[in-house]
């Protein structure tokens, strides 16, 4: 969060000691700079806007693009192209990111399906309970609803 104040005029109005506290007790950034969840989204949105721009690739085991991805080599190369680096596997991804609740996921995060304790698909959260993914073998990556409930949610920083 940014905020410009007029210091002078804040002081006739308020009081040193109240803009003391202020100063203190409230984080203010130059102009052109951008806090952690601010910086998290920009990547995160190019990064979705990348995955969406792959629409129609084919799945290939192991493979991380340009023209063909499994499920965890499109979010590597999507955040790759976003400034980010990413480990290679649905599971190091999991264990990179910072976690978030359902509550508060973003476009742009990246959904994880569980089977257990283990990691076993990745996607990048495009809203409205829909994620970008590269699903198998003979198919492409494409826009999909989340089809289970053992989901958890990561932010990469």
């Amino acid at each position: 969060m940014s905020a410009q104040v007029h210091v002078p005029s804040l002081l006739a109005r308020v009081g040193t000691a109240s803009v003391l506290t202020f100063a203190v007790t409230t984080t203010m950034m130059a102009p052109g700079l951008v806090d952690d969840a601010e910086a998290a989204t920009a990547h995160s949105t190019k990064a979705l806007k990348v995955a969406a721009s792959k629409k129609g690739a084919p799945y290939k085991y192991g493979a991380a693009g340009p023209s063909r991805f499994d499920c965890s080599g499109l979010t590597v190369y999507s955040f790759k192209k976003a400034g980010k680096k990413l480990p290679r596997t649905a599971q190091q991804q999991y264990n990179k990111t910072s976690k978030v609740a359902k509550s508060k996921r973003k476009q742009g995060d990246l959904v994880f399906f569980h089977s257990g304790r283990s990691v076993y698909h990745v996607g990048i959260y495009a809203g409205n309970g829909k994620i970008w993914h590269s699903p198998k073998s003979g198919d492409v990556v494409r826009l999909a609803k989340i089809w289970s409930k053992s989901v958890s949610y990561g932010r990469v920083r």
